[in-house]
């Protein structure tokens, strides 16, 4: 597949929102982001998916979203036939055994605590870009 996929990014907070895409745009990421704010606006995206846009190589979702859960909004994308193969990486402040638990056992690919420093977030922010926008190979 030679066209470059997007990244979907949900997450409300804007402090945290900002600071993933700095972190981005310092790693000179080539491939588009599209950020939902809140848990009904990344369920919108399905939708949007079926419609014919193109499907996330992975999506960065936030667990403490306002209106609709991270782990409802993981719940529905996987139980949706064109968003279940679409990678979730679990990227959040919680590092609660339950929500770990909870986020893998709805088939999410990783879970992920994010960093309060942001030289150490800038590093995560580089093995993501490296594992899932260069090295994984998505389903088409």
């Amino acid at each position: 597949m030679t066209d470059v996929r997007p990244l979907l990014l949900v997450e409300d907070n804007p402090m945290d929102l900002d600071l993933t895409l700095r972190a981005f745009k310092r790693r000179n990421l080539a491939n588009p982001i599209e950020v939902a704010r809140d848990g009904e606006e990344a369920l919108a995206w399905i939708a949007r998916w079926e419609a014919g846009e193109p499907r996330p190589v992975v999506i960065l979702l936030d667990l403490k979203l306002p209106r609709v859960s991270g782990i409802e909004v993981l719940q529905a994308l996987k139980a949706a036939p064109i968003a279940r193969t679409i990678p979730v990486v679990v990227l959040t402040t919680s590092s609660v055994n339950q929500d770990i638990d909870a986020s893998y056992g709805l088939g999410a690919s990783s879970y992920i605590v994010k960093p309060v420093d942001f030289e150490q977030f800038l590093e995560v922010a580089a093995q993501i870009e490296l594992y899932w926008t260069v090295t994984n190979q998505p389903p088409p």
